[in-house]
């Protein structure tokens, strides 16, 4: 029996968007297009992902002019024309549906602050709430190489934590993991991933063709969203029907699935999981600080147990939190700023640096 989903993300990856010459695969696109209807039809309301806005643009501009132009500005170019022709080709297959669409552009700055965060998670919630389906993308036309998402697994991770969905669907042009060199014999696809499975000796390096990134970053956003109790699908989008068959017959298909983590996971702990790229400074913790904030107990960091501290922050910013040899232990939001905090450092008797409901362990 299908799980009761209630909301999903999916992430299509720009090797199932896209055909081997980079142009845009509007047959597989259409397809896709018809199984979010059916999902919606079901009750079940999608927030896509969708990369393809540069690799589309790629195919459109095949000149010698583009090849005389540096990564960044090809990337920039590529994806201006690429996106418009993305969402626009969207708009008019959801509209034989009847069914509206929304873009949301997106940067990895703009979740660094709260604020931020919360203000893109109100726009979508509206879209929601509206019966309009968001088609989320990173906003490459503005975005440079130390801004970037690592690449739309790691945006589609954001977004699905943000907007609490029980399921996050990562669509790619591979089954799943597998348990070995995929087309070798005895290699299968692994078909669930409990909590404390380690994958590493599975996990191939190869980047795909059009994207950013492989199955390394699939892995490890998969586990981190699993970990905030969201379940997690690796599955081949291009196979025939694959996304109704995922969320309403999940015997039918072969996927890898990432069981969710129980327990609940606050909002802002959310928010500071997915945001460790934003920390402003560093905060040492003696031994005996860093491993009590290690162990069961709920613990917050106090000036007593700081031994240090690198770099400037203001109140409510983030700072990494690392033990006395430099390991990163996690990432909080400060309490007060770097300036007060350098003052009470090593004090008994002082409100906590980072409070334990503020705090993200790795």
């Amino acid at each position: 029996m299908p799980q009761d989903y209630k909301r999903i993300a999916v992430k299509i990856g720009s090797n199932v968007l896209t055909r081997k010459d980079g142009s845009l695969d509007v047959t597989r696109m259409s397809a896709l297009v018809d199984q979010v209807a059916e999902l919606r039809r079901n009750g079940i309301e999608v927030i896509l992902i969708s990369s393809g806005a540069v690799a589309s643009g790629r195919g459109e501009l095949k000149t010698a002019a583009t090849r005389k132009m540096d990564s960044v500005d090809q990337r920039q170019l590529f994806s201006a024309v690429g996106q418009a022709k993305l969402i626009n080709r969207y708009y008019e297959l959801f509209r034989e549906h009847r069914l509206p669409v929304g873009q949301v552009l997106t940067m990895k700055e703009s979740f660094g602050t709260r604020r931020h965060y919360l203000n893109q998670r109100n726009c979508m919630m509206v879209m929601l709430e509206n019966g309009v389906i968001p088609i989320v993308n990173e906003n490459d036309t503005v975005s440079v190489t130390e801004l970037m998402f690592t690449d739309n697994d790691e945006l589609s991770g954001l977004i699905a934590t943000m907007m609490d969905v029980q399921a996050l669907v990562i669509l790619s042009n591979v089954d799943g993991i597998y348990n070995g060199a995929p087309g070798t014999p005895g290699t299968e696809v692994i078909p669930e991933v409990e909590p404390e499975r380690d994958l590493k000796e599975y996990i191939r390096t190869e980047k795909s063709g059009f994207g950013r990134g492989g199955m390394i970053t699939k892995c490890h956003i998969a586990r981190k969203v699993a970990d905030e109790g969201i379940e997690v699908i690796i599955a081949n989008g291009r196979r025939d029907d694959i996304l109704t068959d995922l969320i309403l017959h999940p015997r039918r298909v072969v996927c890898t699935r990432f069981a969710p983590r129980k327990g609940s996971v606050s909002s802002v702990k959310k928010w500071i999981a997915h945001s460790t790229g934003f920390a402003k400074g560093k905060i040492f913790l003696n031994d005996k600080a860093a491993e009590a904030v290690c162990g069961d107990k709920a613990v917050s960091i106090l000036p007593v147990g700081i031994t240090r501290i690198e770099g400037d922050f203001e109140k409510d910013e983030l700072v990494s939190v690392c033990s006395s040899r430099g390991d990163k232990l996690g990432v909080g939001r400060a309490a007060y700023d770097s300036e007060e905090a350098r003052k009470l450092l090593g004090q008994h008797d002082c409100k906590p640096l980072v409070h334990y409901d503020y705090l993200y362990l790795e």
